[in-house]
């Protein structure tokens, strides 16, 4: 952090990324239907305390659009005191599942969901700006194009710069210079002149109040912990470096208590913002998250008749780069989909569809794995073969079982076997596969058990020693009876 560069490019990220905040962090206050002050709230506290104890530097967390789905029911059904609650245990939850270890189940997310999650972050993040451009003032259109061509053309001539910057302040200028009439950032609702203050929240502190927010506040845990994961896992990827996931489950929730401390609606990892952030404008530390947080409200505060005249086209301009930024084009591409599986196309396609139609990235996520372990299923188990030869003088059948042993190719292994046939002797050979669970010791039990009701003798051999103990543990033990 000596490089005076680095100073430079972490404080320029930082402002961009606070003007971005400004108009998400409004909208998605009206979506949970707080003040636009709570959502400003909530992104300053959020980014700030997560610059501190996040696990993954140069990550963006603020107030999002998927946390607020899950607790405008909260807040529309029970008042804004509940929210605040409902906030406060999510992160109490976050911390829990954070300290048992959530964050391993990453590793079970395969590429394919992740590819599909990435695309259908930037399709939403895409069509979250098409109602900026639907029946607004026809200049609109031709600032919307300038930011673009500034956002496309500006890092040919100089990176000292951030474009994004470059365009918010040139559309900024020329608007109020020429007095032309467009949607602005102030029109989005007020901004707040002060700075938030703790709290408690404004409800009884009853068991009664436990039961009616906890069902909310383990869903906004899941929801948070999934996005914030998945984005850390993609700025690991975009920066080839490591991250500590678990240090960001748990530094979600204590940013989520901070945050509903200061009267804020809650949050997580931002995606957008996190591009912008890292690919577009190139941070890679903690200051720029913490300067995002701060010129939030620095902007807000002191600033805020400035900021109000931005107009919306240069932040959806801006907005639309990151879409195309954050999407895999390399993923759609004939060659690539030639040569990929049909399972993981059929993964990333399913993910991308349910994250959009749900606009839940949760929902995407979690469809998308179990139909990657069913497609992984399906393709293991047709790799268990059974091979048999008999003994030369005709006592003895040899059965070789090669591949993996698991409930799905378990399943077909009885009846892979002559039962009336066979002589009275019966070795089966399991030195190539792994006896996993106990369907397949269930399974092996059921072949012995056909082959003893017609007076013969099975031997099995080659066990590996996991597989020996499994087997000796649960066999005879898995059918009524025993």
């Amino acid at each position: 952090m000596r490089d005076p560069k680095v100073w430079r490019t972490e404080i320029l990220a930082g402002l961009v990324v606070g003007l971005a905040l400004i108009p998400e962090a409004i909208s998605f206050s009206v979506i949970a239907g707080v003040d636009p002050a709570i959502g400003l709230f909530a992104s300053f506290t959020m980014a700030v305390t997560i610059s501190v104890v996040g696990g993954r530097r140069a990550m963006i967390s603020a107030a999002t659009g998927a946390v607020a789905l899950v607790i405008a029911p909260m807040n529309r059904e029970h008042g804004f005191g509940y929210l605040v609650a409902t906030v406060i245990l999510a992160g109490v939850l976050q911390i829990v599942l954070g300290t048992l270890g959530v964050a391993k189940l990453m590793r079970f997310v395969p590429r394919a969901v992740m590819v599909g999650f990435v695309n259908a972050l930037a399709i939403l993040i895409f069509l979250a700006q098409l109602p900026e451009l639907t029946d607004v003032p026809w200049p609109v259109y031709p600032l919307f194009a300038a930011g673009l061509a500034l956002l496309v053309f500006f890092p040919k001539v100089t990176a000292v710069i951030p474009a994004p910057l470059v365009a918010i302040v040139v559309l900024t200028a020329v608007t109020v210079a020429a007095g032309i009439a467009v949607p602005t950032v102030g029109d989005k609702g007020e901004l707040p002149s002060a700075l938030p203050l703790p709290g408690l929240p404004d409800v009884p502190f009853t068991l009664d109040t436990l039961t009616t927010i906890a069902p909310y506040a383990l869903a906004m845990a899941l929801v948070g912990l999934m996005e914030s994961l998945m984005t850390a896992q993609l700025v690991d990827e975009i920066t080839d470096t490591r991250s500590s996931k678990t240090r960001e489950s748990v530094g979600q929730g204590i940013a989520n208590i901070v945050t509903g401390f200061f009267g804020g609606m809650g949050g997580c990892a931002m995606i957008g913002q996190t591009m912008i952030n890292v690919k577009v404008s190139g941070a890679r530390t903690r200051l720029s998250t913490f300067l995002a947080g701060t010129f939030l409200m620095v902007l807000c505060v002191v600033f805020g008749p400035v900021v109000s005249d931005i107009p919306m086209a240069a932040l959806v301009a801006v907005m639309v780069m990151v879409c195309f930024a954050t999407f895999d084009w390399h993923s759609i591409a004939p060659k690539t989909l030639r040569r990929m599986p049909a399972g993981e196309i059929t993964v990333m396609v399913l993910t991308v569809v349910c994250v959009v139609a749900t606009e839940n990235l949760a929902v995407g996520v979690v469809v998308g794995s179990v139909t990657a372990m069913v497609v992984f299923a399906k393709r293991v188990a047709h790799l268990a073969e059974v091979t048999s030869v008999i003994d030369p003088d005709g006592t003895t059948a040899v059965y070789r079982v090669t591949g993996e042993l698991f409930f799905a190719s378990a399943n077909d292994l009885v009846g892979r076997f002559d039962y009336a046939g066979d002589p009275e002797r019966i070795v089966i050979d399991l030195s190539a596969t792994h006896v996993w669970d106990a369907s397949s010791v269930a399974a092996l039990d059921a072949v012995e058990t056909k082959y003893a009701q017609r007076g013969k003798t099975v031997e099995i051999t080659g066990l590996n020693e996991p597989s020996a103990r499994l087997h000796r543990r649960l066999s005879g033990e898995l059918t009524a009876g025993n």
